[in-house]
């Protein structure tokens, strides 16, 4: 008897999906729940588990290969039922083996799975640092730093490509001047083409102005402790500005809306994006009623999605909708930059990196922790004294935080 593997149901506006890569091979053993291979969407990959014992038989679509809802992925053959003579004696020994998987390898995310299989590193060695001990792609790649140290850099041979690029078809064959090229992955795809979307569907302008983080930076250090032993989790300077953003979409409401064909659709809630780097690129995972949520919730929601970006476990829906966007790219060191759209939103708020520099308060100088903000909005419904004023009563929120619990 047979197990039919096939395409799970996708998300809604998902029209397809493409096979990202299988974790086990026609022969291996396979156990119910298990892994078996990952599909890539344009915003997730989805994990499509083993619908029950057996043994890998055929695979009937590849790595790289488009599928669609319900496409048959594969077929396990029953461990128990007697051979075929055309089977393989890989299929036949598996059979006889049926090797279980350790139990600390099933709570690897993909990502990580994938990874230790390629360099075949003791995940038994690893110190995890994700939720409960998890290991994280970061950590195997930390201990593969740690291993390399002390050892001399080997020097890469003639022709070869860097390690981030390998995959794709060589264009020039010259070992001086080495090209490939490498298809994007689907989320790339997406951004790039969900970018210049926003760049030709709304009349984007940005405006700046400069916050002073010294009363923030100061409750910080005072209720740093208190506040990581009650809610534990660290107080960093995000839930500041969630906070912020949303009293002042409160008070600029047309900030908060979309554009829908000929209509202003003015949303009731505030459902605020968290632009996150990821292994894949660019997520935006969303952060939902962010006016009922206290600052400990927000700090805990902003990890969570930092952590399953990393581990490109983020669901369809952690992805879907917003009305409003943060981008932090001081992170990187970025001290400004022009943040464009996330649609159908229409306003993004990009921070920037902090630097100490010398302002004027009361007629003496003085070093404060300063920071550039940006605001890119769209033009065709937001007009400009709106989108500045938004932005002001944002730096008057976050330099008089005392505004935030008062809602004034």
């Amino acid at each position: 008897m047979s197990t039919e593997v096939r395409v799970p149901a996708l998300p809604e506006s998902v029209a397809d999906a493409t096979v990202l890569s299988w974790h086990k091979q026609p022969g291996d053993a396979v156990n119910r729940d298990e892994t078996l291979v990952d599909l890539e969407t344009d915003k997730v990959v989805l994990e499509v588990p083993a619908p029950g014992d057996g043994i890998l038989g055929e695979i009937k679509h590849r790595d790289g290969e488009t599928v669609q809802a319900n496409d048959l992925l594969a077929v396990i053959e029953d461990a128990k039922r007697e051979p075929t003579e055309t089977e393989s004696a890989d299929v036949m020994q598996a059979r006889d083996k049926q090797v279980q998987e350790e139990p600390e390898q099933a709570t690897l995310s993909p990502a990580v799975r994938r990874l230790i299989r390629e360099t075949g590193v003791d995940p038994a060695k690893i110190k995890g640092t994700g939720k409960h001990g998890r290991i994280v792609k970061t950590d195997v790649m930390n201990y593969l730093d740690t291993q390399q140290r002390g050892k001399p850099a080997k020097e890469p041979e003639a022709g070869t490509m860097p390690a981030q690029i390998q995959g794709g078809s060589a264009l020039d064959l010259d070992a001086d001047r080495p090209e490939q090229r490498v298809p994007m992955t689907r989320l790339r795809a997406r951004v790039a083409e969900r970018l210049v979307q926003a760049q030709h569907n709304a009349a984007i302008l940005t405006t700046f102005n400069e916050v002073n983080l010294q009363a923030i930076s100061e409750l910080r250090r005072r209720f740093r402790d208190k506040f990581e032993k009650q809610h534990e989790i660290k107080l960093g300077f995000m839930s500041f500005f969630v906070k912020a953003a949303v009293e002042a979409l409160k008070q600029f409401p047309v900030v908060n809306a979309s554009v829908d064909g000929s209509d202003i659709i003015y949303h009731g809630y505030y459902d605020i994006g968290i632009a996150v780097g990821s292994p894949r690129g660019l997520v935006v995972p969303i952060l939902r009623d962010c006016d009922q949520l206290n600052f400990a919730e927000i700090e805990q929601g902003v990890r969570d999605f930092g952590q399953k970006a990393k581990e490109g476990s983020l669901s369809y829906e952690e992805l879907t909708g917003g009305t409003f966007t943060i981008s932090n790219g001081g992170v990187y060191g970025s001290m400004l930059s022009t943040p464009i759209l996330n649609p159908p939103q229409s306003a993004i708020l990009g921070m920037h990196t902090i630097r100490e520099r010398p302002v004027v308060e009361d007629g003496e100088i003085v070093v404060r922790p300063m920071m550039y903000l940006a605001l890119s909005y769209d033009h065709r419904i937001i007009d400009g004294r709106e989108a500045v004023r938004f932005l002001v009563t944002i730096k008057e929120n976050l330099e008089d935080p005392a505004r935030l619990l008062l809602q004034i």
